[in-house]
């Protein structure tokens, strides 16, 4: 539809040297399933709280998710699926979120930073995300080693107080009723250019560090620079909640853990093609700052019908 209802072009987000492109979800389905972890085998995994693809399920594939399914995230020309943990609320419940929130970032492809190996601060070459790239970023449940994706919890509201918080029970001591409690994650920057998963669906993927350098590179095994998006799972306090039940589904497989430690995430890119090179051509290339699905041509994915900012119902029951 036309963007904002005009067709307006968004404004430049400059002083800022990336293009950024964002969107509102709504949850999707419950399911013990995990297409990336065990694909093909429905109940196997944790229960995971989705969001996008409403088709998502363990038999997923690229064409499955190309070829079926509405979204939560604005609409069917994105048909990715994005999933987490479930949050359980330690009666039998599960919280499910107000709206998650996704933010796509990177500099422009005629930067010299990601275009120009001899830039002096060069970070690797700028490319868009690959059709069918899946992932998964944040706890690492298979080693437990420090997890990736500088996750963390946040409160905001009233009578909140907004800060970077490693657990939810560190994040909860400022986070009262009628406030909301957001749990956060940015997925990898870099890719090795081949593969689209991998054995342990990390390592064809990977960060960017300063390294010695004093500057982001990428690793030489992951060359190449994709757009990285936060992830922003926002849930809503009610007075009857007691957050110090609050847990992740995965939580129960670390319990000496403070809760939420377990936090992760997953992703299966199944992008409208054209949609796709629409926010890279523009809000990430031409570096405007998009938001609400707008594709800084004068266009917008609209909004399913069912968007709601506050979850309803709240909790539901643990399938």
């Amino acid at each position: 539809m036309p963007a904002w209802g005009t067709g307006a072009i968004p404004p430049s987000a400059s002083p800022d040297v990336v293009g950024a492109f964002r969107f509102i979800c709504n949850a999707g389905q419950l399911l013990y399933d995990d297409p990336i972890v065990y694909p093909g085998q429905a109940g196997k995994s944790h229960l995971h709280q989705f969001y996008g693809n409403t088709s998502a399920n363990a038999n997923s594939t690229y064409n499955s998710l190309r070829g079926g399914g509405a979204s939560t995230c604005m609409s069917p020309l994105n048909r990715s699926a994005y999933w987490m943990p479930a949050m359980l609320d330690g009666r039998g419940n599960v919280v499910r979120p107000d709206y998650v929130a996704i933010y796509y970032k990177r500099r422009p492809a005629s930067d010299p930073v990601v275009s120009d190996p001899n830039n002096a601060q060069y970070q690797g070459q700028a490319v868009d995300l690959p059709n069918g790239l899946k992932f998964i970023f944040g706890y690492d449940m298979l080693t437990g080693k420090s997890p990736t994706g500088s996750l963390y919890f946040n409160c905001d509201g009233p009578g909140a107080t907004q800060g970077h918080y490693a657990s939810i029970p560190a994040a909860i001591k400022t986070c009262p009723a009628g406030s909301r409690i957001g749990a956060i994650v940015s997925a990898p920057a870099c890719w090795d250019g081949k593969n689209l998963d991998s054995s342990n669906h990390r390592d064809h993927v990977a960060y960017p560090s300063y390294g010695t350098q004093g500057y982001l590179k990428c690793p030489a095994t992951h060359p190449y620079v994709i757009p990285e998006f936060t992830l922003q799972a926002w849930y809503g306090i009610s007075a009857g909640d007691d957050l110090t039940k609050w847990t992740f589904s995965s939580d129960a497989m670390q319990p000496n853990l403070p809760h939420g430690s377990t936090f992760h995430a997953d992703f299966f890119m199944a992008w409208d093609p054209t949609v796709k090179k629409m926010w890279h051509d523009n809000c990430i290339n031409k570096k405007l700052n998009c938001s609400g699905g707008d594709l800084g041509n004068g266009l917008q994915m609209k909004q399913f019908a069912g968007f709601s900012y506050v979850a309803n119902p709240h909790l539901v029951p643990q399938p």
